[in-house]
């Protein structure tokens, strides 16, 4: 029988994109690769916000899963390849990133 990976989830209740990410990050920074966020939101903007941020870090954005009220629970998979985010903003590459240098001047 083979293993089983762990999910995780976020509440992000009415947090906005910035916060909302960087909250993602650290969670993301702490699981295992191939694990699966469920991350719930309020913000109207979350969809668009999350989807960019996978492509942009090498996550992959699996969409929303269910929506209840206002709040809509989103599915994010962790990729042992992606690149880091830096820690005050989740739209710069982070140190470890070698091609950071170069996409920020």
């Amino acid at each position: 029988m083979g293993a089983t990976l762990d999910t995780h989830h976020l509440d992000g209740g009415e947090l906005r994109c910035v916060h909302l990410l960087i909250e993602l990050r650290r969670l993301i920074e702490r699981i295992p690769p191939g694990s699966t966020v469920y991350l719930t939101a309020t913000d109207p903007a979350a969809p668009l916000d999350l989807a960019a941020w996978c492509h942009f870090t090498g996550h992959h954005y699996l969409g929303p899963v269910s929506t209840t009220a206002r709040r809509t629970t989103y599915a994010i998979k962790s990729d042992v390849s992606a690149r880091r985010a830096c820690d005050a903003s989740p739209w710069c590459p982070g140190p470890s990133d070698p091609d950071a240098d170069q996409r920020t001047r």
